[in-house]
């Protein structure tokens, strides 16, 4: 039997093995390219970032936070410092697990669960190679508790800082204002490598709106560490430098006058220089203490502030809206004397009320049984209802506007804080465009006594007050009154900035009308009397009383029946001498009453407290 046999085929063979040769060695030279392109890139492209880590091994760039600037009143006492406190602080990047890191020196040094919750958000807003802030203020003991167990926690460890503290506490808290923490919000608004090392920011107030002055400019340094991440030594720095320091136009002894003649009754009180437009004074009520931002405010602290009926938080000087009341009558007279409706020696007759022609509804006057024959100067000093009524209605809502716009009634003062309010002053215009309504004549008699749509602030008064002492000129509002760099001796005085110079046909106008607000306090029948008694100098004022609520056409208003909350608002308005005035004032007292009985004292004890004189007990 004949064996079987395979013949090969050499050639096919030879083509596969050259074939799989051919494959293996393109997929060498790929994976060799591979590996040299990689090589350059990391050598060459890369060589800057890889350099910068393998240095970060031995040498690190610490920020130098500047110190911020200190706020003075303007006798020279502090009202914003900087004092050394130490913070627990953390470098993610160097802690091997945070959340166990954490819960161990939660253990040691009982930290709140805000704290943590705190710490993880600045994590989330910063590098992990940067110190972040675990919890301020370490007391002596937990400063030498952690020291003790310090190598249990590596990349924690205790640095000494200075934090904001205001050591007047609530007194200027609304002026002044605070600084926290850099929120999110900041983070999008501010340049952030000119923060670097730094936690806080100003949030209201003068540290709000003085933020690029307060704050200086951030240094640096480089230092070599050891592989535990503790400085070896300092290799080079640039120092930073720090804020400017400022001085404000505010007196301290004028804060706490006003302060505490409000006693328990929320309001404003608003002082100015009318010669420069400083303000000497400005109180909100209630208030709060503004340390308790500085370092985070728990939320259960917050939540009282933020929901107490009271509102302390809210600025009622620069943001509370008042109707002006019978504080408005003086500029209700200039206009009339100014646009030519009445003189001086024109009279109204006031029964106790006033009727529209045609129409037999009754607009009360404040005295029910009447005034008289009044004119412009018995019509101030004695607040009678019914000449205004009849000036306003004469003069029509558009003129009155007009004439009010002059003052800045409608308008921002222009006074160098944040979120201040405009107010309002009505017209028909504005009617028909935010509510679509037509303008009637009754709502131009109450705006004529400062009611109806009138909306104030207590700083605008206090401006347009100002601006009247000065017969027309009005200057800016100033809280700041000079800068000083640090470092430096010598001050520098900011310039008094003239926003208008109000246009009047007839001088004697002005002097008409101030006589009248003279009349108001040392005439024999003026409203608020007890404030002139004793007084040096002549002094000039209008009181005001504001309805909280409208009462019906035969209705009557009873204090003695009514919650406090349901009182009118007390307002009252000054400025002395009348003929050199230095000193303009605005009270406000929220249901207080009475203007000639709540607010004119304060007042008078400010007045007294300025010049110099005894205060009243």
């Amino acid at each position: 039997m004949a064996s079987k046999f395979t013949l090969k085929d050499h050639f096919r063979e030879s083509r596969l093995v050259n074939g799989r040769l051919l494959f293996s060695g393109l997929l060498s030279v790929i994976i060799f390219g591979i590996v040299i392109f990689r090589l350059v890139y990391l050598q060459v492209f890369e060589y800057e970032h890889f350099d910068y880590l393998s240095n970060r091994n031995r040498v690190d760039i610490e920020p130098l936070p500047p110190q911020r600037g200190l706020i003075y009143d303007r006798n020279g006492v502090l009202l914003a410092e900087n004092i050394p406190t130490f913070s627990l602080e953390m470098v993610p990047e160097k802690v091997p697990n945070v959340d166990e890191t954490l819960k161990e020196l939660s253990k040691l040094l009982a930290l709140s669960d805000e704290d943590i919750e705190a710490f993880k958000d600045r994590v989330k807003r910063q590098r992990r190679f940067h110190h972040v802030v675990i919890r301020q203020r370490l007391t002596e003991e937990e400063v030498a508790r952690f020291s003790a167990n310090r190598y249990r926690f590596p990349g924690v460890d205790i640095e000494g800082r200075l934090i904001r503290h205001y050591p007047q506490n609530n007194l200027f808290a609304h002026a002044v204002g605070y600084v926290g923490r850099i929120n999110e919000r900041d983070m999008e608004i501010i340049d952030q490598k000119d923060y670097k090392g730094t936690s806080q920011i100003g949030k209201t107030g003068i540290e709000k709106q003085y933020e690029d002055t307060l704050h200086g400019s951030v240094g640096y340094r480089q230092v070599e560490t050891n592989v535990q991440g503790r400085i070896v030594r300092e290799l080079m720095s640039v120092p930073s430098q720090s804020g400017d320091d400022l001085f404000l136009n505010l007196d301290i002894n004028l804060q706490r006058v006003a302060a505490e003649s409000l006693g328990d009754y929320n309001g404003s009180v608003v002082a100015i220089d009318p010669r420069n437009g400083g303000v000497l004074a400005l109180v909100s009520k209630p208030d709060y203490n503004p340390n308790s931002f500085v370092s985070g405010i728990s939320s259960k602290e917050y939540s009282e502030l933020r929901d107490s009926p009271d509102r302390p938080l809210f600025d009622r000087a620069l943001r509370g809206h008042y109707p002006p009341g019978s504080t408005l009558k003086p500029f209700v007279a200039l206009a009339g004397l100014e646009l030519g409706v009445v003189d001086v020696h024109s009279k109204t007759y006031c029964p106790g009320w006033y009727s529209l022609p045609g129409s037999s509804h009754r607009y009360r006057c404040w005295k029910s049984y009447g005034h008289g024959m009044v004119d412009m100067k018995d019509a101030v000093s004695q607040s009678c209802d019914v000449y205004f009524y009849d000036l306003a209605h004469t003069l029509g809502i558009d003129r009155l506007h007009n004439f009010l716009d002059y003052f800045g009634f409608g308008h921002r003062s222009g006074i160098d804080l944040p979120n201040e309010s405009e107010g309002l002053s009505p017209s028909s215009e504005w009617k028909r465009a935010s509510r679509n309504q037509a303008w009637y004549p009754g709502e131009t008699l109450i705006s004529g006594i400062g009611q109806g749509f009138n909306q104030t602030t207590p700083v605008q008064l206090a401006h347009a007050t100002a601006t009247l002492a000065m017969r027309g000129i009005s200057m800016q509002p100033q809280v700041v009154r000079a800068t000083r760099p640090a470092g430096q001796a010598d001050m520098n005085l900011r310039n008094s900035e003239i926003m208008n110079n109000l246009p009047m046909q007839n001088s004697q106008n002005w002097e008409d009308v101030v006589q009248a607000m003279v009349e108001v306090i040392h005439g024999a029948r003026g409203t608020a009397r007890s404030v002139g008694k004793d007084m040096p100098f002549k002094v000039a004022g209008k009181t005001g009383t504001a309805q909280v609520f409208g009462i019906a056409q035969d209705g009557e208003y009873d204090a003695e029946t009514l919650e406090r909350k349901l009182h009118d608002h007390a307002l009252f308005i000054a400025f002395a001498p009348a003929d050199k005035p230095e000193f303009a004032v605005v009270v406000v007292v929220e249901n207080g009453g009475s203007g000639s009985k709540v607010a004119a004292p304060i007042a008078r004890k400010l007045i007294q407290q300025y010049f110099g004189l005894k205060v009243d007990e």
